[in-house]
């Protein structure tokens, strides 16, 4: 049990000393998220234009 115990532990930090020599190991996560934050930005704000702008066209009095 030892001896695996030992070959899991060498294991996992030869892992670990691999992620963090990588600098750019989280830039594809990080760039997706800043992506699906500002794709539902941008939606959140063409719904407020649109009703916004729906609003004001039913305001229009036509006669």
């Amino acid at each position: 049990m030892s001896a695996l115990f030992t070959y899991l532990t060498a294991k996992l930090r030869n892992r670990w000393q691999e992620v963090r020599d990588a600098k750019d190991a989280g830039y594809s996560t990080e760039t997706a998220l800043v992506t699906a934050l500002l794709v539902t930005l941008a939606l959140v704000v063409v719904g407020i234009i649109a009703a916004k702008v729906a609003g004001k066209a039913d305001s229009i009095d036509l006669g």
